[in-house]
């Protein structure tokens, strides 16, 4: 038997990369699929409804089934129809998978407030949108999970995106708190940090021979190597994995740590700006180091 046989999962952002890869093995594993994409561009601007046709079209062509819709997940309304063309088409819910994502790149003293509004509604207001729209009902089923979309532009740091990073961080802590706020009945919520190809990083600039290898490097981490785990947390068989966040690079699958006290030091009398300065030193060992993505993951992608 599949693995998800007679389960409903909702994909946002499905119509390409990740999410269409995403979508394309639930179905293999058996879920009735809503592709969810409003066809926009790495901006967010634009719509072309085919992005979302095309992929339901290449479900049904392999035997699943799937049903396409077209909303941006930035409006709260529109997660209820979402949810909504889930429940008309197929007759339940059982599995979000939060991938629906722009990008706005700008160095944080000349990024706009467009630019960093735009962002945060559809990466962290969006998942925010589904997840509260769904879990009344994954809470009266007792059962369902959610799999949001985080990155080590949030949990580790990467140049020129405030906007996106701010997001990222913010899903992680909105999927430990989902997380939490629903264990008692039965439902689950986890992170996964992806590396891999997709028009997003398409973004990337490739001025230098440094920045063209390394994008090179990129193209060789396909969006089919995010799909398992995925499918796994969508599964019964991760029952009793939540509130974690997961890496999958290349074909590497990694647990992040997740922030707790490393170092603390104690003053029966209180702390003064001299006091602290004079044991800084002692604190200074345990300090997290200015780091990019890549200063954390220099070695080749095994892929």
């Amino acid at each position: 038997m599949k693995k998800l046989e007679n389960k409903v999962a909702i994909v946002t952002g499905a119509g390409r990369g990740i999410g269409r890869e995403i979508a394309l093995l639930l179905a293999r594993e058996g879920a009735k699929v809503v592709v969810n994409d409003l066809g926009g561009g790495a901006d967010g601007k634009g719509n072309n409804a085919k992005v979302a046709d095309e992929v339901v079209q290449e479900i049904r062509e392999t035997g699943g089934t799937a049903a396409a819709n077209y909303d941006s997940v930035a409006e709260f309304e529109n997660a209820s129809n979402i949810v909504q063309t889930a429940l008309n088409e197929f007759g339940r819910l059982d599995i979000v998978v939060n991938n629906a994502g722009i990008l706005r790149d700008r160095m944080v003293f000349k990024m706009s407030e467009e630019e960093w509004d735009s962002v945060i509604a559809v990466h962290l207001k969006g998942s925010f949108n589904m997840t509260r729209v769904a879990a009344p009902i994954f809470k009266e089923q007792k059962g369902g999970r959610f799999i949001n979309f985080t990155s080590t532009s949030g949990l580790i740091g990467n140049v020129g995106q405030a906007n996106y990073a701010a997001a990222k961080l913010g899903i992680a802590g909105l999927t430990k708190i989902t997380a939490l706020d629903m264990a008692r009945y039965n439902v689950t919520a986890n992170a996964v940090a992806p590396f891999a190809w997709s028009r997003l990083i398409g973004t990337i600039p490739t001025e230098t021979d440094t920045e063209k290898e390394r994008v090179e490097k990129l193209k060789q981490m396909s969006p089919a190597h995010i799909a398992p785990l995925v499918a796994f947390l969508s599964s019964d068989e991760s029952a009793d994995v939540s509130g974690q966040i997961f890496g999958v690079r290349g074909k590497e699958i990694m647990v992040f740590s997740q922030p707790r006290p490393v170092r603390s030091v104690y003053n029966s009398e209180g702390w003064s700006i001299d006091s602290i300065s004079a044991i800084k030193g002692s604190l200074q060992s345990a300090f997290t180091p200015l780091e990019v993505s890549k200063d954390v993951f220099p070695y080749e992608p095994l892929v």
